[in-house]
């Protein structure tokens, strides 16, 4: 049985695209820099880099299939270049090493901030999105490595690929900025709300999304990986509900987040370390990113559960991993 690389296994999705394919019995190459551990995973280990294509190339021989899930997953850095050279150029270098190696698929794992949302309505795979409309350089750096995978499928190179929504759960060890949401609302450090939307999906959904994009994917489509469209109050509603606590009662104006995002980033640019209220993150936040995963529930048999599981599962591992 020939190893399936997974990049990104030391992080949220990847772990979890990772667990999957154990499940399955499969037999797991993780991709990891030499700086990162691999936690509870029976898998085989390559060190290397997206941006070290010699590493790469190691990394991909004698595989079967390449899950590319890493990416430099920051909604603020002081040196956006970074972002690039890691989700533009690496995905570029891992996508030719896997082609000259031969590997029969890829799933390329983007975002749900690649897909196009129209004004109050439900954002899908179809509808028309360019650079220009992309929030921050995060986002750009996804798009522009979104557009790199469906380069080499027209090629004719077999890539799926898969854009989740927001995952919820456990082992969100960073956390992501979804899982921040939850311990923000754990540790009391979110005292007000701001009218926004996101679609909430279990990450363990997300896990086996990618595996069915991977056996039943079209190369060159995108696939929705995505469940509830919930706003940010109904959200903390429920993280209420889960850990019998009062949710946030103040709605704050989008002009105080936004004032707050340009005082905290410019703060970060002077003295180092992360913004507590990324300009981008909130600019982002002022559009519902509410979608639709119908296209993956009809084309791959995506059938996603509640987040209410999920949601909890994150609660637990946070507390359990002393988070809070």
């Amino acid at each position: 049985m020939r190893p399936i690389l997974v990049t990104g296994a030391s992080g949220f999705v990847g772990w979890h695209v990772a667990r999957e394919l154990l499940a399955a019995g499969r037999k797991v190459r993780a991709l990891i820099r030499s700086t990162s551990k691999l936690r509870d995973l029976e898998a085989e280990t390559a060190i290397g880099d997206l941006r070290d294509p010699q590493s790469l190339a190691q990394a991909v021989a004698g595989c079967e299939a390449v899950y590319h899930v890493a990416a430099d997953y920051r909604l603020w850095a002081k040196d956006p270049s970074e972002l690039f050279a890691s989700n533009v150029e690496g995905t570029r270098n891992l996508l030719e090493a896997a082609r000259w190696a031969g590997v029969d698929r890829v799933v390329y794992t983007s975002t749900v901030g690649c897909i196009g949302v129209p004004e109050g309505g439900l954002g899908s795979e179809d509808l028309p999105v360019s650079l220009d409309r992309m929030v921050g350089a995060y986002k750009r750096s996804k798009f522009l490595a979104e557009l790199a995978a469906i380069e080499y499928a027209r090629l004719g190179f077999p890539v799926v690929i898969v854009n989740p929504t927001a995952p919820v759960g456990d082992h969100d060890v960073k956390p992501t900025p979804t899982g921040k949401i939850v311990l923000d609302f754990m540790n009391g450090r979110m005292p007000a709300f701001i009218d926004t939307g996101l679609n909430l999906v279990d990450v363990r959904d997300v896990a086996h999304g990618h595996l069915l994009a991977c056996e039943r994917g079209r190369p060159g489509e995108r696939y929705i990986l995505g469940a509830e469209n919930l706003t940010l109050e109904r959200i903390l509603g429920r993280l209420a509900k889960i850990m019998a606590k009062p949710a946030p009662a103040i709605k704050l104006p989008w002009a105080v987040a936004w004032m707050a995002g340009v005082v905290t980033t410019a703060w970060a640019h002077v003295a180092g370390g992360e913004p507590r209220v990324p300009l981008d993150a909130v600019r982002m936040a002022k559009k519902k990113m509410f979608v639709s995963h119908e296209k993956a529930r009809r084309e791959l048999g995506f059938e996603p559960g509640p987040v209410d599981a999920a949601l909890l599962r994150a609660v637990d591992w946070f507390r359990a991993n002393g988070y809070s």
